[in-house]
């Protein structure tokens, strides 16, 4: 029989022969189908804008919970984790930044208006 039969698999040594199969016949090296999702996990960690788009993508993986996406694959390398870490205080630091601007202009626009600070 040519092709790929409708019936489960009880393992997964079809779709790794399949794998390497095709691989070897493109001249590659083999790589384990989990490779293939973990790296399609971490294209969507970086595609995905929201929630909800990475939902779809974990969905399009296969998985009915977007949380057995997080657990079980593309986990976040030490040194992203700190790029991503340190980047989380660059809005607060732009919030905080409108925040002292709102605060001077409305002091500015108190003293203007003769009501100023009181001592």
């Amino acid at each position: 029989m040519v092709g790929l039969d409708r019936k489960h698999w009880s393992t997964a040594t079809p779709i790794r022969t399949l794998f390497r199969d095709a691989l070897v016949s493109a001249g590659l090296d083999y790589f384990n189908p989990h490779s293939f999702r973990n790296t399609l996990v971490r294209l969507g960690e970086t595609t995905c804008n929201n929630p909800e788009a990475f939902k779809a993508w974990s969905q399009n993986l296969g998985h009915e919970k977007v949380m057995a996406t997080f657990l079980n694959y593309g986990e976040v390398a030490y040194q992203r984790q700190g790029e991503i870490i340190k980047g989380l205080a660059t809005p607060q630091q732009a919030m905080q930044s409108g925040v002292n601007e709102l605060a001077k202009a409305i002091a500015q626009e108190m003293c203007n208006n003769g009501l100023g600070m009181l001592a």
